[in-house]
């Protein structure tokens, strides 16, 4: 678990992913959740990098989700994140972004975390921004990646 000032992150057991797929209203994110939960099974010894990671106020209230979508051969992960609608603007999502890329790199195999977002996503990428992510000039399935390196 990683803690914050004001939040708690960490990944999800297998019966808390296994609620959450079944909680998923949108197909896309039923599929991907599904996704993760198929990779922890099948690499249980990296489970952080393919959990989804549930984050939480200091007082246990859920307030999003994060995820690496594993580890590459060359110690790339990639992360993707999403706050709660009614707890935007708020700094949470800049905070768990840090913290969660500190822990990452504590890891001496991670040589760069990526994330991509939306090009009409202004908030997201001022998040990245803010944690010290960089565009890359590439462009991902989601919009522009973003790089941020030891």
């Amino acid at each position: 678990m990683i803690e914050t000032e004001r939040l708690r992150i960490y990944p999800a057991t297998q019966n808390q992913m296994e609620i959450f797929i079944k909680t998923q209203t949108d197909e896309i994110l039923k599929a991907a959740y599904t996704e993760m939960l198929e990779n922890c099974l099948k690499f249980p010894d990296k489970w952080e990098w393919y959990a989804a990671w549930f984050i939480e106020l200091n007082n246990g209230t859920h307030i999003g989700e994060m995820c690496f979508k594993g580890l590459n051969s060359n110690g790339v992960a990639e992360i993707g994140y999403g706050i709660s609608e009614e707890y935007r603007r708020q700094g949470y999502a800049t905070e768990a972004v840090n913290a969660v890329t500190a822990w990452a790199f504590q890891n001496p195999n991670v040589t760069a975390i990526e994330a991509e977002t939306d090009a009409e996503n202004v908030a997201s990428k001022r998040v990245l921004e803010k944690c010290g992510f960089i565009a890359n000039g590439k462009i991902g399935e989601e919009g522009p990646r973003f790089t941020l390196t030891r």
